[in-house]
C-alpha cells in the first residue's frame, strides 16, 4: 500500500481587522422630506444599475479573490474598499425604502425601462494593473453618476447622504492610484 501525501494549501493572507476604507467623517442622518418614487428610482440605478454600488462590490470581491495569493497587501485594500461600497449599498437601500421604492435588483430608469442587475456589468481584465485601472474608471463613473443625480434630486436629506458617498468614492481613489504606482 501506497501512503499518499496530501499537502494543504492556505492563504497566507490573513484578513482579520479588515475595516472599510471610507472618509474619516461621519455620515448624515439617513432620512428623506418626503415620499419620492422618482428619486427612488434615480437611488435604483445607482443601488444596481450598470454603474452601481452592488456592481462595485461584485467587481472588487472578485478582484480581491484573485490578487490575494499574489498580492496580499492590495488584496486587502481592495476588501476595505468592498466593506465600503456594501455600506454604501445598505444606506441606499434604506433610502430607497424611505423614498417609497422597491429595494430589489431592478434599475428603473427615468424613460420607464427596468432591467435587473447581471454580471454583464462586470469588468474582469487579468492584470493586477489592469483591475486597478477599471477600478478606479468605475470610480469616477459613479462620481459622475451621483453627481448627475444630486442635480435631479431636490431633496437636502437625499443629497447630504450622496455627497457623503462621493466623499468616499473619491478616497477609493486615492487609495487605488496609490496601489497602481506601486504595480
Amino acid at each position: 500500500m501506497s501512503q499518499e501525501h496530501h499537502q494543504t494549501i492556505t492563504n497566507q493572507c490573513s484578513f482579520s481587522g479588515i475595516h472599510p476604507a471610507m472618509a474619516d467623517l461621519p455620515y448624515p442622518p439617513i432620512q428623506v422630506q418626503e415620499k419620492n418614487p422618482a428619486y427612488a428610482n434615480l437611488l435604483s440605478i445607482d443601488y444596481c444599475g450598470p454603474v452601481s454600488e452592488l456592481t462595485a462590490i461584485t467587481q472588487y470581491i472578485n478582484n480581491e479573490n484573485r490578487l490575494t495569493y499574489e498580492h496580499c497587501p492590495t488584496a486587502k485594500t481592495i476588501l476595505g474598499i468592498a466593506v465600503a461600497e456594501m455600506m454604501h449599498l445598505q444606506k441606499l437601500g434604506e433610502l430607497i425604502g424611505l423614498l417609497g421604492g422597491s429595494i430589489c435588483f431592478i434599475a428603473r430608469q427615468p424613460n420607464g425601462k427596468q432591467r435587473m442587475w447581471t454580471p454583464e456589468y462586470l469588468t474582469i481584465p487579468e492584470t493586477a494593473q489592469k483591475m486597478i485601472a477599471a477600478d478606479i474608471e468605475a470610480e469616477k463613473a459613479a462620481i459622475q453618476q451621483y453627481m448627475m443625480h444630486i442635480k435631479l434630486i431636490h431633496d437636502q436629506h437625499v443629497n447630504a447622504v450622496l455627497n457623503r458617498i462621493i466623499k468616499d468614492e473619491e478616497y477609493h481613489i486615492m487609495l487605488l492610484q496609490a496601489l497602481l504606482a506601486q504595480c
